[in-house]
């Protein structure tokens, strides 16, 4: 059994890949900043874990030790500015951890991109990193890949929003470049099989599917797919990338600040230019029509498993809770709630871990949606990332524009914002009993300042905590005390 490290795993793609490789037989390690999120997973008891950050050379060389394939699903995109330096720093330090430690192969998914053109700070990034693993002394395969179509991807999200709620739509020019899309499942089948390589390949691959299409036509089959009418587009030369990712962060779930790369990669022809894969590899077989087909069914039957909101929304806070022992200290402002419920803690606690998504929050729409519209309007994920399934969390999920921290299933939900604040800001949901054994409800919402303007921002925000989280904690109340639909 050879020994292979997933990083990434608890992203889109490396969460999907664990399972496949452990089916293909292998010995899983898995490198992860955040293994909590990993506890719910059906596929948790059967890997190793090894906890720290790719950059660190200590941590490196634990999780690459007697490593035999060592798959590289890491990218920084969308975390600022400076993404491309921490993409070739990150890669330059695994790629030399994994000579020191004798790896036999890297894996890496990258982007594809055209030759001999000035290519989008994403996709230069994507190609560089791969340049970067190539170089590093270790055989390297590196797979280049186009949209990919599945249940959960940003570009599969982006494409099903954008066809879904716009019927008529004015559009950019981009809509007329061509692109080779590829479905997920055949894109986890080239990552297993590339562990198989002789040594002596070490090259980069173009994959995809066997469709080449323009973003129109995507979107045009797409809708025949999914049961809808033709649309009608117009496309508008003036409507540049920029203009075009604000466009797609406030139609789509996908926020300006990922749809952006995204929407950069989508200016340039992404076709294969060759098949030598097809030397070491069966060639993908899903066309583009199945690809939607499977993906739509996985969102009917509740069961997309990863989605591009596993990873943290860009530039969202780290920091422990105030509290922990490590907390840095300064201000804590807390709003905190408690009442009894006539009901049993676990009706409570059904109703607490429903909350958001099309539940919503129990509280002042209007107020809700209002902020919801203005953090997507800064570059924030808004309300629209709601679930990933209606009835049960896990650590680390995506929660509209909050994000699970803790999960205490049937005692404590904790969640982290991930909203643009001048700040730190936590809502804990508490499910408990008293002394007299009734069931206790406790809410507290926590917000840490940064500077004057966070201090200026609870001010503004404080007289309406009575509407929003004192009418949260009364309807949460009263939802869990009325009587249960019948299915």
């Amino acid at each position: 059994m050879s020994r292979v490290l997933v990083t990434g795993a608890t992203g889109y793609i490396g969460g999907r890949l664990v399972p496949e490789l452990l089916a293909a037989g292998y010995d899983v390690r898995v490198l992860a900043r955040h293994p909590d999120r990993l506890a719910d997973r059906p596929w948790r008891s059967r890997i190793e874990v090894v906890e720290g950050d790719a950059v660190d050379s200590a941590v490196l060389a634990k999780a690459l030790d007697g490593v035999d394939v060592a798959y590289y699903l890491i990218h920084a995109l969308g975390t600022g500015r400076r993404f491309e330096e921490l993409d070739r720093r990150t890669a330059l330090a695994f790629g030399a951890a994994a000579r020191e430690a004798a790896v036999g192969r890297i894996v890496y998914l990258g982007g594809l991109h055209p030759d001999n053109q000035e290519l989008s700070p994403h996709l230069g990034s994507r190609r560089e990193v791969g340049e970067i693993l190539l170089a590093s002394g270790v055989p390297t395969t590196v797979l280049q890949a186009a949209v990919i179509l599945g249940s959960g991807s940003a570009s599969f999200e982006m494409l099903r929003y954008l066809t879904e709620r716009l019927p008529v739509m004015v559009t950019p020019r981009w809509l007329d470049t061509r692109i080779q899309p590829i479905a997920v499942r055949d894109v986890l089948r080239y990552l297993v099989e590339s562990a198989r390589m002789p040594a002596a390949v070490s090259r980069p691959f173009d994959i995809g599917g066997p469709d080449v299409l323009t973003y129109r036509e995507m979107m045009q089959r797409y809708a025949e797919v999914a049961g809808l009418q033709r649309r009608r587009i117009v496309a508008l030369p003036l409507l540049t990338p920029r203009l075009s990712s604000h466009w797609v962060g406030l139609v789509t779930p996908v926020p300006s600040g990922i749809a952006k790369p995204l929407v950069d990669s989508l200016v340039h022809e992404v076709v294969c230019k060759d098949s030598d894969i097809d030397q070491y590899v069966e060639p993908a077989e899903i066309g583009f029509d199945r690809a939607v087909q499977l993906a739509l069914q996985k969102i009917q039957d509740l069961d997309v498993s990863t989605s591009w909101a596993s990873a943290s929304t860009p530039g969202a806070p780290s920091d422990p809770l105030p509290g922990d022992p490590d907390w840095s200290g300064g201000s804590l402002y807390v709003d905190e709630r408690e009442s009894v419920v006539a009901t049993t803690p676990e009706r409570l606690w059904q109703i607490i871990e429903g909350i958001g998504g099309r539940r919503g929050w129990y509280s002042w729409r209007l107020g809700w949606w209002t902020r919801g519209v203005l953090d997507r309007v800064v570059g924030g994920p808004g309300l629209r990332r709601g679930r990933r399934h209606p009835d049960t969390l896990s650590v680390g999920d995506p929660l509209d524009w909050w994000r699970v921290e803790t999960l205490e299933r049937g005692h404590l939900l904790r969640l982290r914002a991930e909203m643009r604040l001048p700040g730190e800001a936590w809502l804990e949901l508490h499910c408990g009993t008293d002394s007299a054994g009734r069931t206790l409800f406790r809410q507290r919402a926590l917000f840490h300042p940064r500077g004057l303007p966070g201090e200026l921002y609870w001010a503004a925000i404080r007289p309406f905590h009575d509407v929003v989280f004192g009418g949260m904690q009364r309807n949460i109340a009263h939802a869990a005390e009325a009587p249960k639909e019948q299915p």
